[in-house]
């Protein structure tokens, strides 16, 4: 009998449990092969932006070399094209990661409804997660957290299984014809590199570098001090467990080890509550007054193309369109700024995060978003508005990162940067005022607060 192993957000050979047993049962059958798959719907596939689109294509590329060219990939709209296939190749398995997101998972409802009466199963194991969401719960009533730290220290002791080298003794089934891997019909600003190898060499050099000072350098957007791994993680070019295995109890570790618990945390509140993908986690705050019409729209165009007059803002912005990828500690400045000085909702930005980001996970775009809004699980206070000047001589304190991006403002020196209006020949070369005065929006913000708290 053939199987079938369903590629999804886990396009590496190890530490795949689901592949794992995909390749054991076929070696059990005695035939020994396994016909590996990645399915995709085209037209979402164009809709994706440039850097989207070659970040995809880039991993799938890497992992059809992975596995000695075998690699079929199979569009269509719905489900019943990997039905089709596997009607073709008379299997009678399809082996996948289980998804747990809202995507992911009526993905699963569709082909198991597509698959009734076929005499073909589909095998569901493990996710792509250290924990599966929905695991963690609370001792005294088994109800999930609301707030990180007790999610974090749960999550902890439930602990999460070693990671596993793909089983030897079976074979890939060669595909018939060259592989329709999905070619990007837009531009990227760069060659994008993907993979499982990247991914792997991308964590041992941070094991040897950043992660030792990763609990001060993390937050600092002009030093390397981050993983880099947030490409490789939403792709599945690599498993939580493998970066979770090494890590001991010193400072940088336990931070590194706490910033995955952050991405598991998001998730387990995103399936438990799959509306909050795009909606209210906290509906008090659809209430709440927000901009519309031609002048809100106008002051979403001038944050998304990075014009806002306020350079940690606009730096942000600009590196996100340039690279699909924002610092995190930018992403919250950025955040806080279209929705407490902007005063426009949380979903706006994070469409548009989704457009770009090559990094994007569902759970944490949203959540992330929400947390900062002050509308989300284990949130920030509303009243918590970043300052994004202050931010900027805090986190950027000689300017390094803002002139990366903002060239109009490279003739300037250290920190002056980040306050350009206030030097003569600040805004010479093109880079605009400051589009709002922020104390005042933030008292509006804070204003807007205290009416649904009257409601």
């Amino acid at each position: 009998m053939a199987r079938i192993f369903w590629f999804r957000r886990d396009r590496r050979l190890q530490d795949n449990f689901a592949l794992n047993t995909c390749a054991k049962a076929a070696i059990t059958d005695g035939d020994k092969t396994v016909i590996p798959v990645f399915w995709f719907n085209a037209a979402e596939y164009e809709g994706l932006s440039g850097l989207r689109q070659h970040s995809l294509t880039e991993s799938l590329k890497a992992l059809d070399e992975s596995m000695d060219f075998s690699l079929e990939v199979i569009s269509g709209v719905e489900m019943s094209s990997l039905v089709e296939y596997a009607k073709k190749n008379r299997a009678s398995f399809i082996h996948a990661t289980e998804s747990f997101d809202p995507e992911g998972m009526a993905e699963q409802r569709s082909l198991i409804s597509k698959l009734k009466g076929t005499g073909i199963e589909l095998v569901l194991e493990d996710s792509y997660y250290a924990v599966k969401p929905g695991t963690v719960e609370k001792p005294t009533d088994g109800t999930p957290y609301r707030v990180y730290t007790p999610f974090y220290k749960a999550w902890f002791q439930i602990g999460w299984q070693s990671p596993v080298k793909l089983t030897k003794g079976f074979i890939w089934k060669s595909r018939s014809v060259k592989s329709a891997i999905p070619q990007p019909t837009k531009q990227a600003t760069f060659a994008i590199r993907a993979g499982e190898a990247f991914a792997l060499a991308t964590f041992k050099k941070f094991q040897k570098g950043a992660i030792m000072d990763y609990s001060e350098n993390r937050n600092r957007p002009d030093l390397s001090g981050t993983s880099h791994l947030s490409h490789a993680l939403a792709h599945g070019e690599i498993h939580p467990r493998t970066l979770l295995a090494p890590l001991n109890e010193s400072d940088g570790h336990t931070v590194f080890r706490k910033e995955i618990a952050w991405r598991e945390f998001y998730a387990d509140v995103l399936f438990r509550n799959p509306h909050t993908l795009d909606d209210y986690y906290e509906p008090r705050f659809k209430a709440m007054r927000y901009d519309t019409g031609p002048k809100a729209k106008a002051k979403l165009e001038r944050w998304q193309s990075g014009t806002t007059g306020f350079p940690m803002v606009d730096a942000g912005m600009r590196q996100l369109v340039q690279t699909g990828w924002m610092h995190n500690r930018v992403r919250m400045i950025v955040a806080s700024f279209l929705v407490k000085d902007l005063h426009l909702e949380w979903q706006h930005g994070a469409k548009w995060f989704e457009e770009n980001l090559t990094d994007f996970d569902p759970a944490s775009n949203s959540h992330g978003w929400q947390w900062t809004a002050g509308c989300g699980t284990d949130a920030s206070p509303y009243y918590r508005v970043f300052n994004p000047i202050l931010q900027g001589y805090k986190f950027d304190p000689e300017g390094k990162y803002v002139r990366k991006f903002i060239p109009e403002l490279s003739h300037l020196q250290g920190a002056e940067v980040h306050e350009p209006w206030l030097l003569i020949d600040g805004l010479t070369n093109g880079y605009p005022d400051p589009m709002l005065d922020h104390s005042i929006e933030r008292d509006e913000s804070l204003a807007r607060l205290e009416e649904i708290k009257v409601k």
